[in-house]
């Protein structure tokens, strides 16, 4: 039997390390980062290191005010005193690097030196105290300033990359058993003690807590470590989910983006709202003959400048765009963004839209390009505001007989020799609600239209 034939029909599961693996280090990565979501994180890390550098200023101004208090009684044997001479050349380091990361030019080698910098200046501090205090080295081991190791750690964890955490933990454990080992073997008579007394009321040494320190850095670096590389992958899948949810938000209006992102329930089809709303229709007169004899990217170029100045006009004046159609597009007033006004603003974004539309035909034909006219009809009524579609791809629309009407009433516009229709009730329901337009809108009475059996009082603007 071919082998790899019986291990396609009958996958191996995955064992219990996997399974461990997967717990301790979360899901896996994203198998690719998109360039944008790279640059972003990479800003913030930028970001970062600015901040790791004025703290590392602001531990060197500690450092020397600190220095300047203690008492100094070094030996006159001592040729030169260590910490003034690592201080000036850590604030020189720690100068260039600050001025580094403001400009955005940290690499990671630099990064991993200036790790070893900060861990070997604070053992050097550390190792200093038993010349400064004219006692044996053990004396240093005793120094609470081995703590700084937990903020140098935790300053790198501010990058989000474990890499460096972990180079400063090894590098500060390697350090302090470096210490431990210049203060055994520093001792004439290597006094070494198992009483925890004798280890704080004497300069013996006690081996066993020292281990301890360097177990906890470790074991801190380790636990922060572990910590950052599954938060970084958290961090990397909800950066790169956001950017989909930013471009995603484009093909939707933003209320219906902010219903989508803002909901505590799945969405599923079928859910729908019922509301008084007014729903417009907007198209291009002449378009399908006229774009069967230009370039596709004249066409295209076109659509894209009628249909910013229409979405203008509707979100300007409070409508949500429903659908681009081709050449038609289908907004509401009231249905994703209840309105007291709806009918109102239906007309004022009609008015709008017109003005708009004329002022894009001139400037087109002064550049002896195709202008087209631009129709707009609107109805009003009682619509359902919901989700249609299946459970793989959804849809936000209105639907309902406002809906038809305003798409049969588009087409009357031709009929009719007009620029905007509404049924003559949606006018006067716009009036109550505090409409007053600057166009005067002419009734027409009893109009037949087509798809409708009975004869409609009709307001249009010629």
């Amino acid at each position: 039997m071919n082998l790899a034939t019986s291990s396609a029909r009958h996958p191996v599961s995955p064992g219990p390390l996997h399974h461990l693996a997967r717990l301790l280090l979360g899901p896996p990565a994203p198998a690719r980062i998109p360039v944008r979501v790279a640059e972003a994180i990479r800003r913030d890390q930028d970001a970062s290191e600015i901040i790791v550098s004025s703290v590392q200023l602001l531990a060197v101004a500690t450092f020397a005010v600190l220095y300047g208090l203690a008492p100094k009684a070094f030996p006159p044997d001592v040729p030169f005193e260590p910490v003034p001479i690592a201080l000036a050349a850590y604030t020189a380091f720690t100068l260039v690097r600050f001025a580094l990361a403001l400009r955005r030019r940290l690499g990671p080698g630099f990064l991993c030196l200036s790790v070893v910098v900060d861990v070997a200046l604070l053992m050097v501090t550390i190792w200093s105290f038993h010349l400064q205090y004219q006692a044996p080295p053990a004396i240093y081991l005793k120094a609470p300033t081995l703590m700084y190791i937990f903020i140098l750690i935790g300053l790198r964890a501010l990058r989000f990359e474990p890499t460096y955490v972990l180079l400063c933990g090894i590098t500060g454990a390697l350090g302090w058993l470096l210490l431990l080992a210049y203060a055994v073997f520093d001792q004439s008579e290597m006094e070494i003690t198992r009483n925890y007394l004798e280890y704080t009321t004497s300069f013996k040494i006690l081996l066993g807590a020292e281990f301890d320190k360097v177990v906890s850095i470790l074991m801190v670096t380790a636990i922060l470590a572990l910590a950052l590389h599954r938060a970084r992958k958290l961090l990397v899948r909800a950066a790169i989910e956001q950017q989909a949810a930013q471009e995603l938000s484009r093909f939707f209006a933003p209320e219906v983006a902010g219903r989508i992102a803002g909901t505590d329930e799945e969405l599923a089809p079928g859910r729908a709202e019922l509301r008084e709303a007014a729903v417009l229709y907007v198209d291009l007169r002449g378009f399908t003959p006229m774009a069967s004899r230009l370039r596709p990217a004249a066409v295209m170029a076109l659509l894209s400048e009628y249909q910013a100045r229409v979405v203008a006009a509707v979100r300007g004046c409070g409508g949500s765009i429903d659908k681009f159609l081709g050449d038609g597009i289908l907004a509401s007033f009231g249905a994703a963004r209840e309105s007291d006004g709806f009918a109102r603003e239906a007309l004022l974004a009609i008015e709008e839209l017109l003005v708009a539309a004329g002022s894009w035909r001139e400037a087109r034909e002064r550049r002896g390009l195709p202008a087209p006219e631009v129709a707009a009809a609107a109805a009003s009524g009682p619509v359902m505001f919901g989700t249609v579609g299946d459970a793989q791809r959804l849809e936000y629309t209105v639907i309902g007989e406002p809906v038809n009407l305003a798409a049969k009433l588009e087409k009357q516009c031709k009929v009719e020799a007009v620029r905007a229709i509404v049924p003559v009730a949606m006018l006067e329901r716009a009036c109550a609600e505090g409409y007053a337009g600057r166009r005067r809108w002419k009734i027409r009475r009893a109009r037949r239209v087509a798809g409708l059996d009975e004869p409609l009082d009709l307001a249009v603007i010629p």
